[in-house]
């Protein structure tokens, strides 16, 4: 029995290297060397709230705006309201406590089959096109796809990632803001604040089914051990990044769907540039988009290719200016 136990083993162990080299010989092949970023024409302007026209501008140009926030959306009509107007409130009333403080909002309508950008629209119409800007993509490109679209057209020195559910309260823009300036002196003026809902764990798996509590443990475990180990929460929506460090890691980005938080956060790490995570209070809001068990598969998937493609050289950290 004992030799056949063996030999099982070595069996399995024998497959189980096979099938790993033929995955990375898959991730490598059909790696792209460098992002794919193209605008099409009618994602290189905005219309403004008089209904003209105006060109993007380029997160290569000097910052004019002291906060940009970019708000991926993709059929958001119903939930879009309740998180523009947090925010909107927030930012208005801080503008006037401190009438330096200048901002922007980017709602990035990643095409969307609802109303989205009208709703959106409504917002530019109501505080003026300088303040809230719309960019409409012809077809979706995914959350990572959105956000790279909304940081490479934003204005701000600061550029916060704020998801259109409104489940972070806005206000905690504060305490990301601190753990940015904690983290001074930034090196090469690059540094990321994540907001993190590590701290509500144990509350949200006493309401999750044991699927989804496993699908979670599944999903960090993978990512702590193939990409990023010092991050608690990579998929928390709420970040805030310095400009430099939004041009750096976006210009380098891959992934365009859900699991592009992980290889922004991953890109960081290898970049040396500094990370804080910051507590901050989350709602979980109903309307999420995720599929549990298809979106969780996809995000695995994308996880071991991050690794591999990184680790083969299918993916290299070189920067491409973008516009």
């Amino acid at each position: 029995m004992e030799p056949l136990l063996a030999d099982a083993v070595a069996a399995l162990a024998a497959l189980a290297v096979a099938a790993l080299s033929l995955i990375t010989i898959v991730a490598h092949i059909t790696a792209t060397k460098m992002p794919n970023f193209h605008r099409h024409e009618e994602e290189k302007f905005f219309v403004n709230a008089e209904g003209k026209k105006e060109s993007i501008p380029s997160i290569h140009d000097p910052p004019t705006k002291e906060l940009s926030v970019v708000v991926p959306s993709y059929n958001e009509e119903d939930r879009l309201p309740l998180m523009m107007d947090e925010a909107l409130d927030y930012l208005e009333k801080r503008q006037k406590r401190d009438p330096a403080f200048t901002y922007e909002v980017i709602v990035v309508d990643d095409g969307s089959k609802d109303q989205t950008a009208k709703v959106a629209m409504k917002y530019c119409k109501k505080y003026g096109s300088d303040k809230v800007r719309v960019l409409t993509l012809v077809k979706n490109r995914g959350k990572g796809g959105a956000v790279r679209m909304g940081v490479f057209s934003c204005r701000g020195g600061k550029i916060l990632m704020a998801d259109a559910d409104g489940a972070t309260k806005f206000a905690d823009i504060e305490k990301v803001e601190e753990g940015l300036r904690n983290l001074q002196p930034w090196p090469d003026q690059m540094a990321i604040a994540c907001g993190s809902r590590a701290h509500l764990e144990q509350d949200s798996i006493t309401q999750r089914s044991y699927f989804r509590t496993l699908l979670m443990y599944g999903f960090h475990f993978l990512v702590w051990f193939l990409c990023v180990k010092e991050i608690r929460d990579t998929q928390c929506g709420f970040k805030l990044l310095t400009r430099e460090a939004a041009s750096r890691t976006f210009s380098a980005l891959h992934i365009e769907r859900w699991a592009f938080d992980v290889e922004l956060l991953y890109i960081a790490q290898r970049l040396k540039i500094p990370i804080a995570e910051v507590a901050v209070n989350w709602t979980e809001i109903d309307g999420s988009k995720l599929v549990p068990f298809w979106s969780w598969l996809q995000m695995g998937r994308d996880l071991l290719f991050i690794r591999l493609r990184y680790l083969t050289g299918a993916w290299r950290l070189e920067t491409s200016k973008s516009n």
